[in-house]
């Protein structure tokens, strides 16, 4: 099948200023795609936007919104979508804050749910009557390894994207016959900010420094290291493109081992 090419594809990048988004951002232009990127910051988006790489066919864009701001995005995407059709779409924003489940407020599920699910299908709901009139379309959605085995001190979290996961399924379900594919990638302990928030938050609730945090958690994973963003991103690259045009509704964990479930 040989190397992926994604040249003359318009994709869009939600959350794509830091961490695994801009890595999967970067990815995509580099393998020939025109890339959007979606976030809140204006100016972030400016600086993320200008670091892509570029060719004569391609135009990178940013937009600049807020994915728990429906009513906005629903009218932003009407607005890309009659401008520059979405071709590959990557749901990917960022995670609830730490905590147990038992403990978070109900307003923090809505809050999450909202950004989350709603977000997304908010974007879904805009883009897809394009992708089914040209009959192809790649949806990959950036979740988590909670939705195979849910992860200590992340209740909202494990909660959100265990129907994230289920709506991405029902999704591919529901597109497979109009060429469109939905996949979830489900990172492990990746090297962002993220990661730092969950290391710093375990070490203030246990006592613990972060350096044995971080030992602790490096013990649970077979290759004994943290993935790095560029790592998730050729993953989610993958789904994207033309080799994996016969894989449809699946989770695929980048985990590095650590999830002990298949």
């Amino acid at each position: 099948m040989g190397i992926i090419h994604l040249s003359g594809q318009h994709a869009l990048v939600c959350g794509g200023t830091q961490g695994i988004g801009r890595a999967v951002a970067h990815e995509l232009a580099l393998l020939g795609a025109s890339v959007t990127i979606l976030a809140r910051d204006p100016r972030a988006l400016d600086e993320a936007r200008s670091t892509l790489p570029i060719s004569a066919a391609q135009a990178h864009h940013a937009l600049a919104c807020d994915m728990s701001d429906t009513g906005s995005l629903a009218a932003a995407m009407t607005e890309l979508v009659t401008d520059r059709p979405v071709d590959i779409l990557i749901n990917n924003t960022g995670g609830p804050s730490p905590g147990p489940a038992h403990e978070a407020d109900t307003a923090a599920f809505l809050a999450a749910f909202t950004q989350h699910l709603i977000g997304f299908q908010t974007i879904v709901r805009a883009v897809v009557p394009g992708m089914k009139a040209r009959k192809h379309g790649r949806i990959v959605n950036v979740i988590s390894t909670s939705v195979k085995q849910p992860l200590p001190n992340l209740g909202v979290s494990n909660t959100i994207r265990g129907a994230v996961a289920n709506w991405g399924k029902t999704l591919a379900t529901e597109l497979g016959p109009f060429n469109i594919t939905v996949n979830n990638v489900l990172p492990g302990a990746t090297s962002t900010d993220r990661l730092k928030a969950i290391i710093q938050a375990k070490a203030s609730r246990t006592g613990s420094t972060e350096e044995e945090v971080r030992t602790e958690m490096l013990a649970e994973i077979p290759l004994r290291r943290f993935a790095e963003p560029a790592e998730i991103a050729a993953a989610v690259a993958f789904l994207a493109g033309p080799t994996a045009a016969y894989i449809n509704g699946i989770n695929l964990p980048v985990d590095g081992g650590r999830t002990a479930c298949l």
